[in-house]
Order: C-alpha cells, then sequence, then structure tokens
C-alpha cells in the first residue's frame, strides 16, 4: 500500500519520489520542505546509520534504503530516519517485476530473484557500515494467498542464502510474511511520523488527546498530540486505522474475541519502562471493498438479477444495444457493455447520483449491531469531534482527479459536484477530457467510472464507516511535499526502536569517560605534590621506626653475663705464671 499526503504541518519529513504538483497553492507550501531532506545523503559521514526494507508485494519487489543520524541520547525522542537520496539526490529504490510469489514451484530461485535489489542497495552504502546496516525482507499481499508450505520454502531459501553474499545485519526473524493487520499499522506509524504527530512536545493552539496508556498502572490520562487517522481505498480493498485513545469496551465476549484481532498495542520507544510512546490502534482491511473490486461486485449483480428478471417476465431487456438497460451509476448517455460473452448486457447511463446512493448501500453488508461497520466487522467509536483522518488512493482520486476538489474534505459540497458530473452528458465529458480540463493522469476508464466511484466513497465513508455528514476534519491527500509514503518506513521505525538504547549507553559511557579524565587531570595539577609530599614523609616515618628498633636491640647486647668479674671489681683471674 502506497500512502501519500500533501496538505501536512511543517514537520519532520521522511519521503520517496518526488512527484508534480496539481496548483500553485500547494508549490508554495511544498517548497517549505526542509533542504536536508532532498540534499544527497554523505556517505561519508561516519556518524550515519543505514538500514534496508525490501517489500516483497504481489505485482513485484521494492528495496527502500533508510538513513539517519546517531540518535541525540534523549529517551524521550525516535530515530530521525529518512530516505537515502544519491548524488542526484533521488530516492534509493529499486523495484523488480514479477512478485516474488511467481516461485512459488521454484523456491531455490528466490534468493537470485532478490540479488540484484541487494547489490543495488549494497553500493549504496559504505562498505565499513554493511555488518551494523539492519536487513528486513517482509512479504505482503501476494505471499499471504500461497499454501504455508511453499511461504515457508521460499523464506527458507532466503534465509540461507542471503548472509553468504552479503554482509547486512541479518538474522532469520529478519524475513517474514507480514499481515494485513501488521501492514496497517506501519502504514499508520509512517503517516504519523511524517506528520510529527510522535513529537509530544506540543505548542499552543495544536489538537491534543487524552490518551488511557495501555497496560501502564497511571490512573490519570496522558495528554499529548493527537495522531492521524487513515483511510486507504485501493482496487481491490479498503483499510481504516486510527488510535483509540480511550480503554475500550465490548458489548459481548465474542466481540472482545474479533477485536482481540483488530486492535494492535505497541510500544515505540526505545524503553519498554516508558509509557509515552505506547499507541492502541486499530486497523480493519476490508477485501472486495476497492473500488474496482466493488464496480466487478456490482456488475455481477446486475447481470444475475437481470438474467432472472428477465426469465420471470419473459423480457429481454439490456440483451441488445437497442434495449439497454439503464444504469444511475453511468454519466448520463454512456453507453457501456459488461458481462461473458455467453451473458453480456448492454448498458446506458442515467448518470442520477442519489439513486446510484441507495442502490450501493446493500453492497456494504451493514448489520444493526452497535460499533460496526462494513460487514458488521467491530469497529471503535471515533471521536468524531477531536479527530483527524487523511484519505488515500480512490479517496483522493475520487475528489481530485475529475472534481478537482482535492484536499479539505466537505460532504455536501462533494456530493453536490459528484451529482452534477453524473448527470453530464457523457459527450459533453469526452470533450473536456479532450480539452485537457482534468487531471493529466486521468484517463477515459476514470471519467467512465467516476460516478460509481464518487458515490461508492461516499457510501463507504458516511454509511459504511459512519463519518457524519458535517464532519470536517478528512483530508483527501496524494503527497507529502512531493514525496510519497510507504509503509516500509513505519515498518523500519518500529523494527529498529530499540537502537536509540545503543546511541544512549554509548553517550553514557562517554560521559562516564569524560569526567574520569578531567578528574585524573585535576588530580595531576593540584594533588600531585601533596601525594609525593606524604610518601616522603612515610617514608621518614618508617625509617624512624626502624632506627629505633636498632638501638633497642644493641642496648640489649651490651649487658655481658659472662664476665661478672668486671662487674664485681675482683680483678683478673688467676693466670698461671712461670718464674
Amino acid at each position: 500500500m502506497v500512502l501519500y499526503i500533501h496538505d501536512v504541518p511543517l514537520q519532520g519529513l521522511i519521503c520517496c519520489r518526488q512527484k508534480f504538483l496539481f496548483n500553485n497553492s500547494l508549490l508554495s507550501k511544498r517548497h517549505l520542505a526542509r533542504v536536508t531532506d532532498v540534499d544527497a545523503t554523505d556517505t561519508s559521514n561516519p556518524n550515519l546509520n543505514y538500514g534496508l526494507v525490501v517489500d516483497c508485494g504481489s505485482s513485484g519487489s521494492r528495496v527502500f534504503v533508510y538513513c539517519w543520524p546517531r540518535h541525540n541520547g534523549n529517551p524521550h525522542e525516535l530515530l530521525d530516519i529518512r530516505q537515502m537520496r544519491d548524488q542526484h539526490r533521488k530516492p534509493v529504490v529499486m523495484k523488480i517485476k514479477p512478485g516474488i510469489s511467481e516461485l512459488a514451484k521454484t523456491p531455490e530461485k528466490a534468493s537470485d530473484y532478490i540479488y540484484p535489489l541487494l547489490s543495488f542497495a549494497a553500493q549504496h552504502i559504505p562498505k565499513n557500515k554493511h555488518q551494523e546496516t539492519p536487513l528486513y525482507i517482509l512479504c505482503t499481499a501476494g505471499m499471504r494467498i500461497l499454501p504455508e508450505s511453499q511461504q515457508e520454502a521460499l523464506l527458507e531459501d532466503l534465509r540461507t542464502d542471503i548472509p553468504v553474499n552479503f554482509n547486512f545485519l541479518f538474522s532469520d526473524s529478519h524475513v517474514e510474511v507480514i499481515s494485513g493487520k501488521q501492514e496497517g499499522v506501519y502504514a499508520w506509524i509512517g503517516i504519523n511520523f511524517v506528520l510529527g504527530r510522535f513529537n509530544h512536545v506540543h505548542n499552543d493552539g495544536e489538537a491534543v488527546v487524552e490518551v488511557n496508556v495501555p497496560g501502564s498502572d497511571q490512573q490519570e490520562a496522558q495528554v499529548r498530540k493527537r495522531t492521524a487517522g487513515v483511510l486507504d481505498m485501493g482496487g481491490v480493498s479498503t483499510q481504516i486505522a486510527y488510535e483509540v485513545p480511550k480503554t475500550v469496551s465490548f458489548a459481548s465476549p465474542q466481540q472482545e474475541e474479533v477485536a482481540k484481532n483488530l486492535l494492535a498495542e505497541f510500544n515505540l520507544g526505545c524503553d519498554a519502562h516508558r509509557t509515552e510512546h505506547v499507541y492502541r490502534v486499530y486497523v480493519s482491511t476490508f477485501l472486495g471493498f476497492g473500488g474496482n473490486a466493488a464496480r466487478q461486485r456490482y456488475e455481477e449483480s446486475v447481470i444475475k438479477n437481470t438474467a432472472t428478471r428477465n426469465k420471470l417476465l419473459g423480457q429481454r431487456n439490456g440483451e441488445t444495444a437497442d434495449s439497454p438497460l439503464l444504469d444511475p451509476c453511468l454519466p448520463a448517455d454512456l453507453q457501456d457493455e459488461i458481462g461473458p460473452s455467453t451473458q453480456k448486457l448492454y448498458l446506458r447511463g442515467t448518470g442520477d447520483f442519489d439513486q446510484c446512493r441507495q442502490i450501493l448501500q446493500p453492497f456494504l453488508n451493514r448489520t444493526n449491531e452497535t460499533l460496526t461497520s462494513l460487514s458488521g466487522v467491530y469497529q471503535p467509536a471515533i471521536e468524531y469531534g477531536n479527530s483527524q483522518f487523511y484519505g488515500f488512493s480512490e479517496f483522493y482520486y475520487c475528489t481530485e482527479d475529475v472534481l478537482r476538489m482535492g484536499g479539505d474534505y466537505n460532504a455536501s459540497k462533494y456530493a453536490q459536484a459528484a451529482k452534477s458530473y453524473c448527470s453530464t452528458q457523457w459527450q459533453t465529458l469526452r470533450e473536456r477530457f479532450d480539452s485537457g480540463l482534468y487531471a493529466s493522469h486521468a484517463d477515459l476508464h476514470r471519467l467512465k467510472y467516476q460516478c460509481f466511484k464518487s458515490a461508492w466513497m461516499y457510501e463507504v465513508l458516511h454509511s459504511g464507516f459512519s463519518f457524519p455528514a458535517n464532519y470536517k476534519n478528512l483530508k483527501t491527500a496524494l503527497l507529502v511535499y512531493d514525496k510519497e509514503v510507504q509503509w516500509t518506513l513505519g515498518a523500519i521505525l518500529y523494527r529498529t526502536r530499540f537502537l536509540p538504547l545503543r546511541d544512549i549507553q554509548q553517550e553514557s559511557l562517554k560521559a562516564v569517560h569524560s569526567h574520569w579524565r578531567h578528574s585524573f587531570s585535576f588530580v595531576n595539577n593540584h594533588y600531585l605534590f601533596l601525594a609525593c609530599f606524604f610518601i616522603v614523609l612515610l617514608s621518614i616515618m618508617l625509617y624512624l621506626l626502624r632506627l629505633r628498633r636498632i638501638h633497642r636491640r644493641t642496648a640489649q647486647s651490651c649487658t655481658p653475663s659472662s664476665v661478672p668479674w668486671l662487674e664485681e671489681g675482683l680483678g683478673s683471674p688467676t693466670i698461671p705464671i712461670n718464674l
């Protein structure tokens, strides 16, 4: 999943490739981006660290090279991770096709498949940094649909061969198939990191929220910056992710069991004992609810219902171009054909936006249960009065490509613009398209199904996710200062969250060494003389003690008991003399 933002506060920026601008107002804002984020990465800087994430998707694989300076030692702050840029100031990214899941029957070729990506990354990272550069290979949708035995065979080949060919920091746990929930959490992390929502030093006027931190013993709620929710509608699926700041209650044990698979609690900080970066995030992915998949479901339903009705009533509606079936979800007078050759139906658009919305409501599969959304899936309550959401992909394309109103979303204005578009004659829409009045990347497919997708997006947002019609805090978005935000950014932020501990410990060690060197210099300069004096004094005292002992021994040896005649004055003993 690729996420984009174009209208955000001037916060920290981690991005990918540059894109074109849509209008001058965006241009002026985007020029305020930090210059350092678009400069070439200084690979000669020894304090720069690197990390690799390989996104193994369904259609292909991409390697993203990230870099970050040494952590500043403040345990309250996260790593300042950015995308590496080459000497031409372009993001260091490489993509190959097809997806790795195509090798399911030849898993021994997995490492050969991934080799060009890692070789490309290795050329951009200084060789002396390879052994400390973490490498993560994360596989998504394409691999999820494979049997577990085939998944494991592919992953095992990577685990075995990559350490032989490359010297990156790589272990068995660094390669895995991630769930849709993990991918959604990583996307949420990446977006909020770019928006600066994890920097809890907030200024006056910034939106804040009270949070009951999961797993915390604190009775009082923490007050910190409000994070942004994410809405993403692709071709096949739709996803929603947002923080749940309050403690969640459940209507039943069954609902609680379901919620466990949809709520993620994690700590982005480097210290597990600190709770300031602990988040509780709800993530849910709805397969079949993307724009193209919804249209396919709709057409299949039309074919089935028309065939049944024609059979019962003996009619042939839609079976020939002369008697087309009326479709309120196509622009007025647009003619279209759907279904296989054996069940082909001819359609003619009537361009009725409101009727289209009503027809699409059953496809949401809503239930009457409280705290549920699409298909009756559990959804925690959203505090709409104190929340913010960004809508990506189809949420942006529906509002901007043709209607030219991307950015701040206003439900009534959007519905009015969509209604006007749907009711416009197809010939007029074609003339506008040929005159270049729509976005440069809008094509005939967009024009053809804009009416349907506009109604589908509206229903998913307001009837499916229950956003009120007067909700004012949704921004449909494409870029952050001309740069796209990948879920891989959130992945490396989360997986390297403990690395700051290493830098903090090194800084502490340096402080101790510095203090020791300072103290040693102080001793040399001020106490060396005193030390020498005490040593000399001690030597003198020891010498005097030794002299005293010698004197005592001498005194004792000068009292001779062997010559008592000297003491008694008796004269010399008799000595024989010869006369």
